[in-house]
């Protein structure tokens, strides 16, 4: 018979099987229908029947077998009996079926028929109206067992939470006649029963659209009222911890092997409603629920967290205030429940890092949601790039001396950086936490940070969760590391070229020509070797000893400042009021002059020296890229802020009451006036109510950015040239790079005492050294800052506080009428054991008061 049909039919063998195949289906499908019990095939007819009279409900239904799809004829009881045996033999499509709902005479939702367990058996997502009604069953027989049931079916499902409490669904909230079957957005009944596949009723530019937006279409509102509901129930709440851990594992391997996002954006629906849960942070969830949805959150792409963050961006402070603190809990618990060291790091735990990956998502939410200027950027001059490979290439280091800034992926997708934030919606400050902070090795970070970024997390990542003090120890191993690199390289070279080995940028000055001598120095290095400048720093007075351990470099730095800041010279204008130094627009000197200010405050940085400088912030921030703005005027001229914002509040007639134009006034070096004009022939514009806006911008622009464009560019310049290659710019905001530079004004002599340290004889129960402290103690500001100057030799604090000194007390020798001296390069005092308080005192102010020159080693 075999041999027939492949004579007669010549039907290839493929076929043959496919034939077979379908033959086999089809007995295996009658097998079913035979073998089902008369209950099921009951329950299953019946349900049939339902769906053709009464329809599920669901006003955009394609079903042409269910009575609320709009292209299904009616039929009488007898007509649907026949019809539903029929359905129920081809084993037809069942829709997701939800009993309609009526109005009671005392408002209450009452069923149009008498509801059973079996209507809910059968249920695939929730909606908010849905979950009304079954708690109102629930409520009736005072037994929740079904409702929990429900509940954790729909959360321990993937596909089913993703299709739940969409926004083109019925709200619970409306009025019970509004509950009825209405018209809704495609794509919230049918998703394709594919896992990933994206909804065929939902149109692509729509998907498109979602995907490149922070719109969802999750009813936001209706989750917080059913999560309302649902947290008033002891039984549910277990329910729903269980359903998320059962979740959360699969959802994190369909994320990070399927890529399942890619092809369905819907996907993060699941992760908007889980957040919405407000008990996340409680212990039933902290010790395995919560760490698994954050590991499960970091495996979203780029591209789904920057819409997660758009969508939370939105939400009112409370929400996003609670969204952070659930995070920074979880980080908080892990790290004081386990014990981290040099082996067991911090970055290797990966609760913590998946948290501080989610904790990420709301601090750039923070930021958009709160007021940002994207705008008024700085440009940056490009470098031209070498096809010469560099030795640091050659040695296979160009990973730990990789040019350009460093962009965080997430910053990028977003548009925003933390440098644009005027006013994020959270405070910088919430975000950093402390106990990351205590046990994080900031040698073994660096490293990942530097070198093993695709494969090791690294905190410097996420440097909104550092304090500055921990990423002041980052950047000091960097700065530190490429010390030792050139040192290294210098090495080479010269037992390449057999010259004499030159490790450290020394410089040589005259204490009366230290601008002429640092300047010729600094400019001939700058423009022969730069990397030069990123050797150790070494000073030498001409004519003096000692060698320079620090305290040498801070008095070199103390005393290129002082002269050039002197108004006499003219480079800077000085403010009495908020004794301050601007930029000179009319100043006569060189932009060399402002390339060596520039190339000093980059060398305080990179030798982590204080200096004594005196800027407005927006000196900062322009380092950092942004232009100056209107808000910036207020720090650095104040007089002229109050009166243009006198001009953009005044209620009258502007242009007859002020008679100004787009032309203003400025004084030149010997107190001439100048013109200049804001636009094309600013004299004949007059500034009238209509124009007054951009009158103020161009005028702050003029101030601020062009009318020391020169001088800004060359000062940035020598900045750049030590810090371009540095993570500075990607770690510090610019009030924190500041207090790099300057140190902080705020000096607590209280957590200096407890820090010292004492040497020679003495201890903090010594005589004398009661007596010092309580003469300090009874310091005026003034005296205060010069004991400092003459101990460290900068009246600033560092960054962290007097605390972080660590200054030494050592005996030097009994009572004499010698001065007490110092070290300023190890922070040491020397002094003597004084017979008396009132002698110390004295001898100790003499020092601090005429020191400057000597008495500091």
């Amino acid at each position: 018979m075999l041999d027939a049909v492949f004579c007669t039919e010549k039907i290839s063998l493929s076929a043959l099987l496919e034939r077979a195949c379908v033959f086999k289906a089809g007995l295996t499908s009658c097998f079913k229908i035979l073998c089902r019990n008369r209950a099921t095939a009951k329950k299953l007819i019946e349900r049939y029947f339902r769906q053709l009279t009464e329809g599920c409900g669901n006003g955009n239904c394609k079903n042409e077998f269910c009575a609320s799809c709009c292209d299904s004829q009616p039929l009488d009881s007898n007509a649907a009996a026949a019809k539903a045996l029929e359905l129920f033999k081809v084993n037809a499509k069942l829709c997701d079926y939800y009993p309609s709902i009526k109005s009671s005479p005392d408002g209450k939702p009452q069923m149009d028929r008498e509801m059973s367990v079996e209507d809910f058996s059968d249920v695939h997502y929730l909606t908010e109206q849905f979950v009304n009604r079954i708690l109102h069953f629930c409520e009736e027989r005072g037994e929740y067992s079904v409702f929990v049931r429900v509940i954790g079916r729909i959360f321990s499902n993937a596909d089913a939470l993703m299709k739940s409490f969409r926004k083109d669904e019925p709200s619970a909230a409306a009025s019970p006649d509004s509950l009825k079957p209405t018209d809704k957005d495609k794509q919230s009944e049918q998703t394709s029963e594919k896992k990933g596949a994206p909804s065929p009723d939902l149109p692509e530019e729509a998907s498109n659209a979602m995907q490149d937006s922070s719109e969802v279409m999750v009813d936001i509102a209706g989750v917080r009222r059913v999560y309302d509901r649902l947290l008033s129930i002891d039984q549910v709440e277990a329910a729903l911890v269980n359903s998320l851990i059962y979740l959360t594992p699969n959802v994190e391997l369909d994320l990070e092997y399927l890529n399942v996002y890619e092809t369905n954006p819907d996907y993060l629906n699941i992760f908007i409603i889980v957040m919405e849960n407000s008990n996340l942070h409680s212990p039933e969830y902290l010790e395995v629920a919560l760490p698994q949805i954050c590991k499960a959150m970091s495996k979203l792409p780029v591209a789904a967290l920057a819409r997660l963050s758009k969508l939370w961006s939105t939400y009112e402070l409370p929400q996003i205030r609670r969204m952070m603190e659930t995070f920074q809990q979880l980080i908080t618990f892990t790290v004081v429940s386990n014990e981290y060291d040099a082996e067991n790091l911090v970055n290797d735990d990966e609760t913590v890092v998946a948290a501080t990956q989610c904790l990420k998502v709301v601090f750039y939410a923070s930021l958009l949601g709160g007021e940002a200027d994207v705008e008024h950027n700085e440009e940056d001059e490009e470098e031209s790039e070498s096809d010469e490979l560099t030795l640091h290439e050659l040695l296979g280091e160009e990973r730990l001396y990789r040019k350009g800034p460093r962009v965080d992926p997430l910053e990028k997708e977003l548009g925003i950086r933390p440098i644009d934030s005027i006013r994020p919606l959270i405070p910088y400050e919430d975000f950093l936490n402390e106990s990351v902070n205590e046990v994080v090795e900031m040698d073994k970070d660096f490293t990942f940070f530097k070198v093993n970024a695709e494969t090791k997390f690294s905190f410097q990542s996420c440097p909104f969760i550092l304090n500055i003090i921990t990423k002041n120890q980052g950047l000091y191993y960097d700065n530190r590391i490429r010390m030792y690199s050139e040192r290294r390289l210098t090495a080479l070279y010269s037992m390449v070229q057999g010259q004499q080995p030159n490790p450290y940028l020394k410089l040589k000055v005259r204490r009366d020509h230290i601008i002429d001598d640092a300047l010729v120095r600094l400019e001939m290095i700058s423009m022969e070797n730069p990397s030069d400048l990123k050797k150790q720093l070494f000073v030498e007075f001409e004519g003096e000893q000692g060698v320079d351990e620090g305290g040498v470099s801070k008095e070199f730095f103390q005393l290129v400042l002082e002269e050039i800041f002197n108004p006499d010279i003219g480079m800077f204008t000085y403010d009495d009021d908020t004794k301050l130094f601007w930029f000179n627009s009319s100043s006569l000197e060189n932009e060399a002059q402002y390339t060596l200010i520039g190339i000093v405050l980059g060398l305080a940085i990179y030798n982590n020296c204080i200096l004594d400088v005196h800027f407005p912030m927006v000196v900062y921030k322009k380092l950092m890229g942004k232009k100056g703005t209107y808000r910036d005027l207020s720090d650095s001229h104040p007089m002229l802020y109050q009166s243009l914002k006198g001009l953009l509040e005044h209620s009258g007639k502007v242009e007859e009451d002020m008679m100004l134009t787009f032309q203003i006034s400025q004084m030149d070096l010997f107190g001439n006036p100048v013109l200049y004009d804001l636009k094309e022939q600013g004299e004949k514009i007059p500034v009238t109510e209509e124009n007054r806006g951009e009158f103020v911008e161009l005028y702050v622009d003029y101030i601020l950015n062009r009318s020391v464009e020169r001088q800004f560019k060359a000062f940035k310049k020598g900045f750049q040239m030590v810090t371009n290659e540095s993570p500075l710019k990607y770690l510090f905001r610019p009030d924190e790079v500041e207090l790099l530079i300057c140190g902080s004004r705020k000096l607590d002599f209280e957590a200096l005492e407890k820090a010292t340290e004492y040497d020679g004889g003495y201890s903090k129960d010594s005589q004398v050294i009661k007596d010092f402290w309580e003469t300090v103690h009874a310091f005026g500001d003034e005296q205060k800052r010069l004991f400092l100057q003459f101990t460290t030799g900068t009246d600033r604090a560092p960054v962290g506080g007097l605390g972080k000194l660590k200054m030494i007390i050592a005996k030097n020798g009994s009572d004499t009428d010698r001065l007490p001296t110092s070290h300023t390069c190890f922070n040491a005092l020397l002094l003597p054991e004084y017979s008396c308080k009132e002698k110390l005192k004295e001898r100790l102010l003499k020092a601090i008061t005429y020191a400057k020159g000597f008495g500091m080693l």
